[in-house]
């Protein structure tokens, strides 16, 4: 988690960085937003794959349930 939180700040400062160089602002706020861009895309990343891993151990979970469970055997209904 903590190199996907790394990536996204990354990210997140040549975005900053970028759109800031883009628009024409000197190189000093240019890194400040970039910073601040970083920043909020580390948080987002840390609460996305939160999310993303509790989902996925429920799925295992549910999964491991679907296997521990036996079928029910039902009878087939007569035909007419």
């Amino acid at each position: 988690m903590k190199s996907f939180m790394i990536l996204c700040a990354i990210v997140g400062l040549v975005i900053g960085i970028g759109f800031s160089v883009a628009g024409n602002c000197t190189w000093a706020t240019a890194f400040w937003r970039g910073c601040v861009c970083a920043l909020a895309a580390a948080i987002l990343a840390r609460w996305w794959s939160g999310v993303w891993l509790d989902n996925l151990r429920d799925a295992v979970r549910q999964a491991q349930y679907r296997r521990s469970v036996p079928v029910p055997k039902t009878k087939q209904a007569p035909k007419p």
